[in-house]
């Protein structure tokens, strides 16, 4: 209720299960109960928000003029739905706590999801709900005032490794290029070796071009570094390394730096503790917000371990390899930590776009897809957030012309604001 009115409406709302209390009020007023008590504003609940834990819960999606919607009420509710018990469904990632399949990476699979099952994945659910019972408090009651909601957008950029060939020391160079050869990669070993004497610039060294561009069309961005210990899947320069110090550093100087905690650092909080203090050490500024390398989000454990470790915001609330909205949200939430049941201090912020969704698309189909999401977001004042790397924009081998498309898109609608 408080996320719904306070956070999504800008409204504050109070709470009574006193019949007299709730009769004397003389402003807009709301029952949240089985019954309406006589001809009010009445929204008949469903069992879950009553309910303690979490159970296999059955949902069966319907159509609320053509926007998926579930937990049906009755024809003296106001709103067809329970949108209170749907919304938490989904914003605590109700699902992801009941058995399930996991990927290669521990991860819960988007196809597993109710939104993908449904087809609602790609759209923001949760917020058109939200504006739909706006519409109804403000037909009951025409007096109700609500603040316009802000729209935001926000271009992440991943930096898993600063560059593709240069800084990475004389054994990994060699043992790279022995790697190519022996996979008869030959141009990529030419490339690498045009890179290292300073013929050509490294592919993935894309940092002047993005904050210059950042500065230009005025784009709030972030860039998350990997600064933990070298490993199977986090492969980036020592962070011993002088160089990738001062790289970090500079970007820290014109845009706000934040972490990419390890693949190794999955269930381990003092590895995240560890990895904190690094870059707090190298940017001499507080650290809150985190993204998890390869989105590896395991509820309610991973998130635990983000809060213990002090940090106050989570970017990573979206799945890799699809685009659209996880949470079905693309508002900020508090994570409720259904196992304790508690509303904890971490904000999410839902990602709807990641690059390696884009893949899959040819250019003109990933730039469909990229602005219908954006145009959904905007449509509800929620936060776009798509989330690109510097590896990505490379313009070597598979990683060719993501540079020219994020700056085409961000250009478009940057310049239409």
């Amino acid at each position: 209720m408080k996320h719904v009115f306070t956070h999504m409406l800008g409204v504050e709302v109070k709470f009574t299960t006193k019949v007299e209390d709730f009769i004397a009020h003389s402003g807009p007023k709301i029952t949240y109960c089985k019954q309406a008590l006589q001809n009010e504003f009445h929204i008949k609940s469903n069992d879950l928000l009553f309910q303690q834990g979490f159970d296999d819960v059955e949902v069966s999606v319907q159509q609320w003029d053509e926007v998926a919607c579930f937990f049906p009420t009755n024809d003296k509710s106001a709103v067809p739905y329970d949108i209170f018990a749907a919304s938490f469904y989904l914003l605590s990632r109700y699902e992801e706590y009941v058995p399930h399949v996991k990927d290669m990476h521990g991860r819960y699979p988007a196809k597993e999801s109710l939104a993908f099952k449904n087809n609602f994945l790609e759209v923001p659910v949760v917020d058109i709900w939200v504006q739909r019972l706006k519409q109804a408090i403000l037909r009951r009651f025409p007096e109700a005032v609500f603040p316009k909601k802000e729209f935001s957008t926000l271009s992440i950029i991943d930096v898993p490794c600063a560059y593709t060939f240069k800084k990475k020391g004389v054994v990994r160079s060699i043992g790279g290029s022995i790697t190519d050869l022996f996979n008869l990669k030959f141009g990529r070993v030419l490339e690498r070796y045009k890179v290292l004497f300073n013929i050509t610039p490294d592919p993935s060294d894309n940092f002047e071009k993005l904050l210059w561009f950042k500065k230009k069309y005025n784009l709030d961005t972030l860039f998350f570094f990997l600064v933990g210990d070298y490993g199977s899947f986090d492969k980036n320069i020592s962070i011993n390394n002088k160089s990738f110090r001062e790289l970090i550093k500079s970007v820290a100087d014109y845009s706000v730096v934040s972490l990419m905690a390890s693949y190794d650092s999955f269930g381990n909080v003092d590895v995240l503790r560890e990895e904190r203090k690094r870059l707090i050490e190298i940017i001499n500024r507080p650290i809150k917000r985190v993204r998890l390398r390869l989105a590896r989000l395991e509820l309610p454990e991973t998130y635990k371990g983000l809060v213990d470790a002090d940090f106050t915001e989570d970017y990573t609330m979206g799945y890799v390899r699809q685009v659209g909205f996880r949470a079905g949200t693309c508002t900020p939430f508090k994570f409720y930590d259904l196992s304790l049941e508690m509303q904890t201090i971490l904000k999410v912020h839902p990602i709807c776009i990641h690059d390696d969704a884009l893949r899959d698309y040819g250019k003109d189909k990933a730039e469909a897809v990229f602005y219908k999401l954006y145009e959904a977001v905007k449509a509800v004042r929620g936060e776009f957030i798509a989330v690109f790397s510097n590896e990505s924009m490379g313009n070597y081998g598979n990683e060719r012309g993501f540079r020219k498309f994020y700056f085409k898109v961000f250009k478009k609608i940057c310049t239409e604001k």
